[in-house]
């Protein structure tokens, strides 16, 4: 097990409405150990990366109105 941790800033958390959406588009991925996010669009993310790659979980993030902040 490769641990790994990141913490993003996305756009689109405007409540824990948001917050909750997000969950939702996360739940079930495989290798996803934790996910944690804020009302300032801040997502703490913790994954094995041997089991998902940080880009799936973006992907899926960004396929649910969550998109990265450069």
């Amino acid at each position: 097990m490769a641990l790994q941790s990141d913490t993003i800033e996305v756009t689109g958390i405007r409540c824990e409405r948001c917050v909750m959406r997000l969950g939702g588009a996360l739940e079930g991925l495989e290798g996803l150990e934790g996910a944690n996010a804020n009302l300032m669009g801040q997502v703490s993310l913790t994954w094995d990366d041997e089991r998902v790659a940080r880009d799936e979980i973006l992907d899926r993030m960004a396929r649910a109105g969550f998109r990265t902040v450069e």
